[in-house]
C-alpha cells in the first residue's frame, strides 16, 4: 500500500489501511452475548458496505 488510509468499500476493513470505527462500539447494548450464552437466534441484517463481515472477524 501507499501508507495512506482511505474508506474501503470492497472488503474486510483493516484499520491499519482503512479508515474505520471500531466495530465493537457499533452494537453496544445488543446483548450479543446473552443470546449465545442463552442458545438464541439473533440476525445481524444491514445494507450492503456497513460492516458485517468487519464487526463479526473483530467479534470472533
Amino acid at each position: 500500500m501507499s501508507g495512506r488510509r482511505f474508506f474501503n468499500t470492497t472488503s474486510s476493513c483493516n484499520p491499519e489501511d482503512h479508515y474505520m470505527l471500531p466495530p465493537a462500539d457499533r452494537l453496544v447494548g445488543s446483548q450479543l452475548h446473552r443470546y449465545i450464552k442463552d442458545k438464541l437466534y439473533w440476525v445481524l441484517h444491514a445494507p450492503r458496505q456497513t460492516g458485517k463481515t468487519t464487526f463479526l472477524q473483530s467479534w470472533a
